[in-house]
This record gives C-alpha cells, structure tokens and sequence, in this order.
C-alpha cells in the first residue's frame, strides 16, 4: 500500500511532452500577434522623439539668431549652437541643455541647411531608411511641416 502510494505520486510530478508543447504553441502565438504592434508602437515613438528634438533645436536656432543677429550659416552647421564660431562676436551659448548635438533616433545627424528652401532655416532627419521620402517609420521628419 505505502509503495502504491509512492508510484503515484512519482506519476503526477513534472509536465508531459504534449503538455510543454501547448504550452510552447501558445506562446508562440503570442509572440506572433503582439510582436508586431510591439514594433510598431517603437516605430511611432521614434518618430515623435526626432520631431520634438527638430522642435527643440529650432527653438535653439532662434535664440541664437537673437544672440547674434542671424541664424549659424550651413558651414558653421549645428556645431554653433555648442561652440562658439570663430567669426561671431556676441554667443551666449551653448544654446543647448546638454552642450552636445543630439542624433535622431536612428543615430544619424540632422540636416542643417541656411538660409533654407523654405524658411530661414531647414532642418531635417531622413528617418528610418536614411533615404528621402519614405512614410511610416521610414518617412522624412522636416521643421518646416
């Protein structure tokens, strides 16, 4: 009686395969259907991040246009809003919080360009793809838009 005892309870411990299997299947099909959305949500969050650092450094463009009088030309770049260019004479800087440029959120420069197409200034990033145009996560992200 003791030893029957014994073997059922050495029986009803642990998993069985076809139990660790349902088990592996359901995750998968978790992982299958919130993955995605989980990327996507990633995707729109770094573009709401490069557009509120494009927002940030026009802001940080203008207060050094009223510091100096113009905007920093194409060649002097960014970088002027950090460092004090050696042909300018009035600089309150650095005109950022951190006394660093920031990259977008894929880790490249912003584009800089002075006096702009369409405005005083244009400044931009190229998203996702690095490359012009694009939508999604891969969409171009413009001060001017």
């Amino acid at each position: 009686m003791n030893n029957n005892r014994l073997n059922r309870i050495n029986k009803s411990t642990g998993f069985t395969l076809i139990e660790l299997l349902v088990v592996l299947a359901i995750i998968g099909l978790l992982a299958g259907l919130v993955g995605p959305q989980v990327m996507n949500k990633l995707g729109g969050a770094k573009t709401k991040t490069a557009k509120t650092q494009i927002e940030d450094l026009s802001g940080a463009l203008d207060m050094y246009r009223l510091d100096v009088g113009s905007y920093p030309a194409t060649e002097q770049g960014l970088k002027a809003l950090v460092e004090k260019p050696a042909n300018v004479g009035i600089w309150n800087g650095p005109y950022l919080a951190k006394s660093k440029l920031p990259q977008d959120p894929w880790m490249k420069d912003y584009i800089y360009v002075s006096p702009g197409q369409h405005g005083k200034f244009d400044l931009s990033s190229l998203g996702a793809d690095a490359r012009e145009g694009g939508e999604g996560e891969d969409q171009d992200l413009r001060s001017w838009e």
